[in-house]
């Protein structure tokens, strides 16, 4: 069975990992040249560390655990003011989201294809199979193709129309980029709040350096997603005048490397899948970063996408059915976390925030489990129908 998978971030390369497994070789296209580095810390949680451990990954995710602590909250002097204990953003296991998907990347890089610095430019299906056009790349057939192309996904807008039916702004903007850790900073950070803005400084890779996450209330902006520069002049803009490590922070902004800049947005659709096309991870129902599950979210449909496909012996309308009912009360739950965390975000006096986070964030610890892993057909070879 030939199976295409647009994306190589975290869902995509776990997807390739578990269908090679259940003995299915994929293709995975990338738009970028290699695979993408930089990005925020992620929170990994419950089911997510279970099928790491399946993978046989958790050992080396904990190794390059972030480790961080609780974090302090200043004012526009460095002053301290409270405490938000790292349960809060920090999940279970946190680990840089381009040190994530390296570990995916490594983990099958030798036995799935990869194309780099190409996209799906358009898909054609039929009853046995998916014609697709490459922007670089001459046109393929596949048996199923998997858009796991994130919030932005070229797959979805090819397949079910452009993407204003399906991405909700929640009206957060946030820039993440690298910079010197020269705060010092060991295994904390610090955050600064502002009407409608908010900055933090967190430690990374054993201290030696640093990420800034600077976030802004706004609605949606009109700029093209890969114009790094534009990207920096309207953050700039955004937070000129400020204090506390505000100005420090531009200067570093402006010459980073790995800029990351996008709206808090979720994708709601009615189906994730149409014939033999299906989108997983944020490409299909994105959680929002202020929902801090996007990445277990991913793996888990990976797990569950691969698992159901060979549970259907490679079926893959059947498969897909299975796949959307393990998931939606899932997603679901996650992406009300996504909108209630864009509502509480800049609300209240700076005091005010940190209990409306723990309220929103500690009673997980006691939430019923939504998902539970089933274990699947270690492997299968079946000609998709």
């Amino acid at each position: 069975m030939d199976v295409l998978i647009s994306g190589a971030g975290v869902a995509g390369p776990a997807l390739a990992y578990w269908l090679r497994h259940h003995g299915v070789i994929p293709t995975v296209v990338e738009r970028a040249l290699q695979v993408r580095a930089g990005g925020y810390a992620v929170g990994l949680r419950g089911e997510a560390l279970d099928v790491l451990d399946r993978m046989a990954l958790l050992e080396q995710v904990k190794a390059l655990d972030t480790h961080m602590g609780d974090a302090a909250l200043v004012d526009r002097d460095g002053n301290q003011y409270a405490t938000l204990p790292a349960a809060i953003f920090a999940g279970d296991l946190q680990i840089l989201r381009g040190d994530l998907t390296g570990l995916l990347y490594e983990a099958t890089r030798l036995e799935v294809q990869y194309v780099f610095g190409d996209s799906i430019a358009g898909l054609e299906q039929d009853a046995g199979g998916v014609r697709v056009t490459f922007e670089r790349g001459r046109p393929r057939r596949f048996d199923l193709v998997v858009g796991a192309d994130g919030l932005h996904s070229r797959t979805r807008s090819l397949l079910f129309g452009p993407q204003a039916r399906f991405v909700r702004h929640l009206g957060i903007y946030t820039a993440i980029f690298s910079l010197p850790n020269h705060l010092g900073l060991r295994n904390t950070g610090r955050l600064h709040s502002m009407p409608g803005k908010a900055a933090g400084i967190f430690s990374a890779r054993d201290n030696t350096e640093a990420r800034a996450a600077l976030h802004f209330a706004s609605g949606p902006l009109a700029c093209d997603r890969y114009d790094a520069e534009q990207h920096k002049r309207i953050v700039a803009e955004q937070f000129a005048g400020e204090g506390w490590q505000l100005p420090r922070l531009l200067e570093e902004m402006s010459r980073a490397p790995d800029l990351f800049f996008d709206a808090n947005a979720q994708v709601e659709m009615e189906c994730w899948s149409s014939g033999r096309v299906v989108l997983l991870g944020d490409a299909g129902y994105a959680a929002a970063p202020t929902s801090g599950r996007g990445a277990s979210q991913a793996l888990i449909g990976a797990y569950i996408l691969a698992g159901e496909l060979a549970a259907a012996g490679g079926h893959h309308v059947a498969a897909f059915a299975a796949y959307e009912r393990e998931m939606r009360g899932f997603v679901a739950e996650h992406q009300q976390m996504g909108r209630e965390g864009a509502d509480r975000f800049f609300m209240g006096t700076p005091n005010q925030q940190v209990l409306d986070m723990l309220a929103a964030n500690v009673p997980e610890v006691t939430r019923a489990q939504i998902v539970r892993l089933k274990d699947y057909a270690p492997s299968f070879s079946a000609k998709c129908p």
